[in-house]
C-alpha cells in the first residue's frame, strides 16, 4: 500500500486492462522481480483485523536443529529484518507509523539465539583448530 503512495503506481503487479496485455501479464506474473524480497505483501489497510506474527526461536528449539538447518534459518532471518527496516526506512520518509514495531526485537532475539548456539557447539568442539575457525566464521555472522 505504501509503495503505491510513493510512486503513485502498483510496482509489481501487470496490467490492470485485460484486453490486449493478457499474455504479456502471464509472462509478467512469471518473472520476479528480486527487490520484491526487501517489501512485504500489500494487505489492505482498512481491514481492522489485526495479523499476528509468530514469537522468537528458543534456544532450546534451535540447539535441535542442524548446522545446515541453522545456516538456512539466518539467512531467512537476515532477509526478514532487512525487508523490515526497508520498511520502517520508508514509512519513516513519509512520516507514517511502522505497524508492527515488535517484530524487529523477535527477529534479532533470534538471530543471536543462533549465534549463542553455534558458538556452544564450537566451544564443545574437541579439535581446537576445528573450535577456533568457528568461532571466527560466527563472529564474522
Amino acid at each position: 500500500m505504501f509503495l503505491t503512495r510513493i510512486f503513485g503506481r502498483t510496482l509489481f503487479s501487470a496490467a490492470k486492462s485485460e484486453s490486449s496485455a493478457a499474455p504479456a501479464a502471464a509472462a509478467f506474473r512469471g518473472q520476479r522481480n528480486p527487490l520484491e524480497q526487501f517489501f512485504e505483501v500489500e494487505r489492505n489497510l482498512e481491514d481492522e483485523t489485526p495479523v499476528v506474527y509468530g514469537r522468537s526461536w528458543k534456544a532450546s528449539e534451535l540447539r535441535l536443529k542442524s548446522w545446515d538447518d541453522l545456516h538456512k534459518l539466518w539467512y531467512v532471518l537476515l532477509k526478514e529484518k532487512n525487508m523490515l527496516m526497508t520498511q520502517r526506512q520508508m514509512l519513516h520518509a513519509q512520516n507514517l507509523r511502522f505497524t508492527n514495531p515488535e517484530r524487529i526485537p523477535k527477529v534479532r532475539k533470534s538471530m543471536c539465539r543462533i549465534k549463542h548456539v553455534l558458538t556452544e557447539r564450537a566451544i564443545e568442539e574437541p579439535d581446537p583448530r576445528r573450535s577456533a575457525e568457528m568461532k571466527r566464521m560466527i563472529n564474522t555472522l
